[in-house]
């Protein structure tokens, strides 16, 4: 998982992109024309838990290999419709028993799975996209850092008539995990690759009973990003969920601000964000979640400084409510570990602080090749509400810390071909301590 920025912009991008050709007059002009791009994928991952996790299934210490491929052709828009479709394909060729039980979940599962298959309208400014697809937005977002990317079935409508202005409705009834046992439903040696189902995970609720994932009955989403004023994005989101497993029948709401404010210096950009999130659900108190949370995040820095960029962040949440941060393990905070993820700074009675230090090695020469560095210290206090379960809530305060450094180079030498390298350091401490760690190698090439 690369450290990124979320936004909507990448949200629009993916609306958008499959009618950017120029409109063919027929049919078979239409597919003739039609672009396909694709990626070869060599990862390795080594992972030791430490066995802090009670699922047995996701303890202990295993490594995997794992090699796929990822597909796409877009056909060239005819009278505004276009098509599109992404395969995915993955095999993870020497794989033991520990291996495939601790990455069952995320990253054992060898298939294949046709996970966009849509059709585009585009009439003036707005765009409808249909069908299976990928989206990326703060509080719907398909995870792409395992093998197989998440994907939604989807409906969205982007439209751009006002002024500076985006606009984006969308509604989804099924989700395709990373693998067939993304829910732990059943042993990880038995993990294939994933279907589209009518179930998602839900980021922020934790792993109780060993997955954070729950079925539903439809999902809403309406956002809008603006740029009026010049140097400042605002960003909003909100996301309807009908029926959730989790909150036993009743509904889900979850909600999103964000400004970000670049202020240009001579040698220079200084970044200035502010963050919300919340989550509210239709009858907790009676079933007793405690997913009624509040997240506040700021985070200030500055990039462009002679290949420099630097921040420092901090989150914090409610006193004894989570926060559900949105569906799809893609939804991120500022305060987020770089590998271990968003959802361990989620939790009730938290507290976290992240410092981020990255350099282009462009500026003196080296073309294509970064380093990225984080600091994580995650303050979580124990919940203290004795009614119902406190999802994603801490038994006892727990402190953890986390150091993260990343090395990214796209070789200039060989168009496409780019290798990274992350590692984690990890130590949570309670009535005791344990270290975990995690190292993964990707090798990817697009054409």
């Amino acid at each position: 998982m690369k450290s990124v920025k979320l936004s909507l912009v990448a949200f629009i991008v993916a609306g958008l992109t499959s009618s950017s050709f120029a409109a063919s007059d027929t049919l078979a002009d239409a597919f003739k024309n039609g672009k396909v791009t694709g990626e070869l994928r060599a990862w390795y991952f080594d992972r030791d838990t430490g066995d802090q996790n009670t699922n047995t299934l996701a303890k202990g210490d295993a490594d995997l290999f794992s090699t796929g491929v990822m597909l796409s052709y877009v056909t060239d828009s005819l009278y505004g419709f276009s098509l599109g479709t992404t395969f995915q394909g993955s095999y993870a060729p020497s794989a033991d028993k520990d291996a495939k039980n601790l990455y069952g979940a995320d990253m054992y599962g060898s298939g294949a799975v046709l996970s966009e298959a849509y059709v585009t309208y585009t009439l003036g400014n707005t765009t409808a996209k249909v069908g299976r697809q990928f989206i990326t937005s703060p509080l719907v977002n398909s995870s792409g850092s395992r093998m197989f990317k998440e994907a939604f079935q989807a409906a969205v409508l982007i439209n751009t008539d006002l002024p500076n202005t985006t606009l984006v409705a969308g509604y989804s009834d099924k989700f395709q995990g990373r693998t067939s046992d993304y829910d732990r439903s059943v042993d990880g040696s038995d993990s294939e690759m994933p279907k589209f189902k009518k179930e998602a995970v839900f980021y922020g609720t934790g792993t109780t009973a060993g997955s954070n994932v729950f079925g539903f009955d439809g999902a809403y989403t309406a956002a809008a990003i603006n740029k009026s004023i010049t140097n400042l994005t605002v960003t909003g989101q909100y996301l309807f969920v009908n029926d959730v497993e989790l909150t036993k029948g009743g509904d889900a709401n979850v909600f999103y601000a964000e400004g970000n404010y670049v202020v240009p210096l001579s040698a220079m950009k200084l970044l200035l964000d502010a963050t919300y999130r919340g989550s509210r659900t239709s009858n907790a108190t009676f079933d007793g979640f405690h997913v009624e949370g509040d997240m506040y995040q700021g985070r200030i820095g500055f990039g462009e400084l002679a290949g420099f960029n630097a921040s420092f962040a901090y989150s914090t949440v409610s006193s004894d409510q989570s926060v559900l941060l949105g569906a799809g393990n893609g939804p991120t905070t500022y305060t987020s570990p770089l590998i271990k993820g968003a959802e361990v700074t989620s939790g009730a009675n938290t507290d976290a602080y992240k410092v981020e230090v990255g350099y282009d090695f462009t500026k003196i020469g080296v073309t294509g090749l970064k380093v990225l560095g984080q600091y994580v210290k995650i303050n979580q206090d124990k919940a203290t509400n004795a009614s119902g379960i406190v999802l994603n809530g801490a038994t006892v305060d727990t402190e953890s810390t986390f150091w993260e450094g990343q090395i990214a180079y796209e070789i200039p030498s060989l168009k496409g071909l780019t290798v990274s390298l992350e590692y984690e350091d990890g130590k949570k401490e309670t009535t005791s301590t344990v270290n975990s760690s995690e190292m993964r190698f990707r090798a990817n090439y697009k054409f």
